[in-house]
């Protein structure tokens, strides 16, 4: 469903990997994809990402070289192996050097969502608790948005963007911040997109209500979610 959350797939099979990549999609995650070691470490390095679906057996550098690679540049974020090795001493190494569950392949999408949404609800992301802003209500769990009790309904980006303004209030968010959390990277992204999607979410969520307006624009800076901190 809807997730203001970013994933990077790590798969060298590209049938899987578009299968998996469409299905996230799908679910309302930003999805990107890559089919190495070498083209992962740098995305990793370029890009913020909320968790990390690795592949064992890359082409290049089997996945456990990398994610060693990964815990030692100090990323701490959520890394679910994939593999075909389904040894008990496969799955111990694979969780000593750092990852945090160990799907074996073949599965089903239904459970790789189920751990997905499982590491994101951890303490870190909260997922599990509703946000607030005065009577604004996101509820990440159901994918409902009420203010004043009233439902309001939000495209799948309008929800992501919300969310994501939600988990940082009173912070000055940059268009290119928000791209990079909200958008995949080879989304075709035009100049004014952001401001679309925030003028499109200001009329549902300011317009038909009384108040303060919720969002702020800080012309040359971005936009800012609530009062300044």
């Amino acid at each position: 469903m809807l997730n203001a959350m970013r994933i990077l797939l790590v798969e060298d099979e590209e049938k899987i990997a578009h299968a998996l990549k469409r299905g996230l999609e799908q679910e309302g995650f930003a999805c990107d994809v890559t089919h190495t070691a070498k083209d992962a470490f740098g995305m990793l390095a370029t890009y913020s990402y909320d968790l990390l679906i690795l592949d064992r057996m890359l082409p290049d550098v089997e996945g456990v070289i990398l994610l060693q690679a990964i815990r030692k540049k100090g990323l701490e974020l959520p890394v679910i192996f994939l593999t075909a090795k389904d040894k008990v001493s496969d799955r111990i190494e694979g969780l000593n050097v750092g990852a945090d569950d160990y799907l074996i392949k073949p599965f089903a999408f239904e459970e790789l969502l189920a751990r997905v949404r499982a590491l994101l609800r951890r303490p870190h992301g909260a997922l599990e608790t509703n946000l607030f802003y005065h009577d604004l209500q996101l509820d990440p769990i159901n994918f409902t948005v009420t203010r004043q009790g009233k439902p309001i309904t939000l495209t799948a980006k309008e929800f992501s963007l919300l969310e994501y303004f939600l988990r940082h209030p009173g912070r000055v968010l940059s268009k290119e911040t928000i791209i990079g959390h909200i958008w995949n990277y080879d989304d075709d992204i035009l100049p004014n997109t952001v401001e679309v999607y925030v003028r499109n979410l200001r009329k549902k969520i300011e317009k038909p209500f009384e108040g303060k307006p919720l969002i702020t624009t800080r012309h040359g800076f971005g936009y800012v979610f609530g009062e300044t901190k």
